[in-house]
């Protein structure tokens, strides 16, 4: 055993400078190859060049060995699994944050293309030829940056809607002063109307009138306007008069002392228009008048006397003047002589 050990050990040493050699020569082709599997990579991030010096030979290995992340929505210009050599140059454009909103809704999205119209192609955000967008298409995208979309939309709209009726009125005499009565209805008629609407985001903006058409007349309304003047009697009730006058009433009565008649004589109490003088508190009583002020066969209202008829005249009875008839001396005593107003009825 030991003998053997010994021939091993001088043979080694009898082929010693040989043996060096092949060792040399192994070393200096182990180091020709790891110099020759050295690479020169430049990675360019944004801009930013990286110069890295690797064995790696994909780049996964090449990025994961220099600390280099690479998101999700990040761009590289070559595929993560290729081979690379000496030389070689990788892009990566880093993904930045870009608010959109639309159609009501705002969105945080993540893109690393280079314009505004290249995300909304990325995101496959279409725009109709009317819709508008702030900023520009061609706006370069930085973290940030706001882009707003308007839908505009045109449509042609028709519709039909009321055409107010006209009224017209008309004095009555058969109303009261200021009352009024429908005596025809009116009727509203219609129209068509065709527009083109323009709407930004659902609500409109604009609106132009293309035609307008009617499809129903209305029909006028007609209403009877009151012009008899109306009077609320102390007595009660309503008189409807034409007239109105301030004049002096003075009184009478059938005796001897105001018509010079005595009991047996038949016209006693007889008045002009030969009918027989009365005092109907009730009714209508008589009066004298002036005809050229007020008509005989008037009938009238006598503020404080009631009812009347114009049934008589007088000598002494001119102008704004009436008589008033009562039956007995002691009540024509009691009126004596007033101012007061009198109403002439229709």
């Amino acid at each position: 055993m030991m003998r053997n050990v010994k021939n091993n050990i001088k043979n080694y040493f009898s082929n010693g400078p040989k043996t060096v050699f092949v060792v040399m020569l192994l070393v200096m082709c182990v180091t020709v190859t790891i110099f020759n599997m050295k690479k020169a990579i430049s990675v360019i991030v944004d801009g930013k060049a990286i110069q890295v010096i690797t064995l790696k030979s994909n780049v996964t290995q090449i990025l994961k060995s220099n600390n280099i992340a690479l998101g999700a929505k990040d761009q590289i210009t070559v595929s993560l699994d290729s081979k690379v050599k000496d030389g070689d140059k990788i892009y990566i454009k880093k993904a930045v944050n870009v608010k959109v909103e639309v159609d009501g809704k705002k969105y945080n999205i993540l893109t690393a293309e280079n314009t505004v119209e290249d995300m909304l192609k990325a995101e496959k955000i279409v725009l109709s030829g009317a819709d508008k967008i702030t900023p520009s298409k061609s706006k370069d995208l930085t973290s940030g940056l706001q882009v707003v979309i308007t839908r505009v939309n045109t449509k042609t709209l028709e519709e039909t809607k009321a055409v107010n009726f006209a009224t017209e009125t008309k004095n009555s005499d058969e109303l009261d002063k200021g009352v009024k009565k429908v005596i025809q209805k009116g009727k509203a008629g219609q129209k068509v109307i065709t527009s083109s609407v323009v709407y930004e985001n659902g609500k409109e903006i604009s609106r132009k009138l293309i035609s307008e058409k009617l499809k129903s007349e209305p029909v006028k309304q007609i209403v009877a306007l009151g012009t008899t003047n109306v009077y609320t009697a102390s007595r009660g009730g309503n008189v409807r008069y034409s007239r109105k006058l301030s004049v002096r009433a003075t009184a009478y009565t059938a005796d001897y002392s105001c018509t010079g008649k005595g009991p047996d004589d038949p016209a006693l109490g007889i008045t002009s228009t030969g009918v027989r003088a009365k005092r109907n508190a009730d009714g209508y009583s008589t009066i004298a008048v002036d005809p050229r002020v007020i008509p005989l066969g008037s009938k009238v209202y006598v503020d404080g006397y009631g009812y009347a008829i114009a049934e008589d005249i007088g000598g002494a009875i001119k102008g704004n003047h009436i008589d008033l008839y009562f039956d007995s001396s002691d009540e024509m005593w009691g009126w004596g002589a007033r101012n007061v107003s009198i109403y002439i009825m229709e």
